[in-house]
């Protein structure tokens, strides 16, 4: 048997804990779009039948450390084209956006109009109504609009461009206080 200090690291054993980190750099891997689904397995199969550092290193070879330099945004699917280039669910979401304030505020006067009237006895005169109406009507002409021109696309690609470029910054940011310390 060849003695420990002939022999070559890559050579010595790997133990569970070094297959645990080889799993997870794979994963990560898979999860950044590196690897596809048939090649993480392949590998991770290999992973947890490797005997010596050598094998392990074999598997990372062709994948950059996690965390070197600016890596690509990762955004949430939500915030991902399909692959027809749409957005999925962009129109339920854009019609949230744009009804949520008018909805939150008519609940608020229909809550303070209960309340008073309650303490009134004066049920007949539903004042919401003038700030529901014009607000409501307004909203669903820009609706309307706003759904025949491809509007809930268009919102979904800025704001998917604008998450994207938060998270340069922050990634920017964060590189250079790792650089400054």
């Amino acid at each position: 048997m060849a003695s420990l200090w002939a022999m070559e690291p890559g050579e010595l054993r790997a133990g569970d804990a070094d297959r645990e980190r080889v799993a997870d750099r794979l994963r990560i891997a898979l999860d950044e779009g590196r690897l596809n689904l048939h090649e993480y397995d392949d590998r991770l199969r290999e992973a947890y039948a490797a005997r010596t550092y050598a094998d392990l290193d074999r598997l990372l070879v062709d994948i950059p450390a996690s965390g070197s330099g600016l890596a690509v945004p990762e955004q949430s699917a939500v915030d991902q084209p399909g692959p027809d280039g749409r957005y999925p669910n962009a129109t339920r979401r854009w019609l949230a956006e744009m009804w949520r304030p008018w909805a939150s505020a008519v609940g608020i006067c229909v809550v303070v109009w209960a309340g008073t009237s309650v303490l009134s006895t004066n049920w007949i005169y539903f004042w919401p109504g003038w700030v529901a109406g014009p607000w409501g009507i307004v909203l669903l002409v820009q609706t309307i609009n706003g759904l025949s021109s491809g509007e809930p696309q268009r919102w979904a690609a800025k704001r998917a461009r604008k998450q994207a470029e938060r998270e340069l910054r922050r990634q920017a940011k964060s590189l250079e206080a790792s650089n400054d310390e």
